[in-house]
């Protein structure tokens, strides 16, 4: 049945992510990604063909999620970053597997189409927000783009390594740390 085979492709697809975030590729293990989707190894090879495609398909498919959970908004850039915090917050095994594909692929893999395709987006739009006068040329676009995502991304996740101040921060703090951040990069 079709719809039984695409609820075991997400199921799949789920534990994958959890069990690459945790080990990545090279130390996850198709046996515990097949037991925790309630699914036997067979299945994957069937549905992916192997285990780097398995994980490729599992990053890719956060990817979209993440996409379209959080679009980019150029006209918006404070408010974007605060959501991808947010987005970041709530699922801890998003940083987890983008580091793993850096260390594991390296540059040598061809980067993710719907990746660049949203780079891009933003990007042109970024441009027409400088031309327009509506935020900072201070960066260029590529640029501003770089700095947003990794203030976003990273600023949280390196608070473990700074003073205990910083570490005991709540949620709320870092975000609006976050936005602030952008918000200066962005002034006029």
């Amino acid at each position: 049945m079709p719809g039984d085979a695409e609820a075991t492709r997400r199921r799949l697809i789920a534990a994958a992510i959890e069990e690459f975030a945790a080990y990545g590729l090279a130390g996850g293990r198709v046996d515990r990604i097949a037991a925790a989707a309630n699914a036997n190894k067979a299945q994957i090879y069937h549905y992916f063909g192997s285990k780097d495609a398995l994980f490729d398909a599992a990053f890719e498919a956060m990817v979209t999620e993440i996409i379209a959970d959080v679009p980019p908004e150029a006209d918006d850039l404070v408010a974007y970053a605060g959501r991808l915090f947010d987005n970041y917050q709530r699922r801890p095994a998003v940083r987890r597997m983008a580091a793993w594909r850096r260390l594991e692929r390296g540059t040598s893999h061809p980067p993710l189409g719907a990746i660049v395709h949203s780079n891009r987006t933003s990007i042109r739009a970024i441009a027409q927000a400088q031309q327009a006068g509506k935020i900072s040329d201070r960066f260029a676009p590529v640029d501003l783009l770089a700095l947003v995502l990794v203030i976003a991304a990273m600023w949280p996740a390196l608070t473990h390594e700074l003073t205990a101040e910083v570490r005991t921060h709540s949620k709320a703090r870092r975000r609006k740390v976050i936005t602030d951040a952008v918000s200066a990069l962005i002034a006029v």
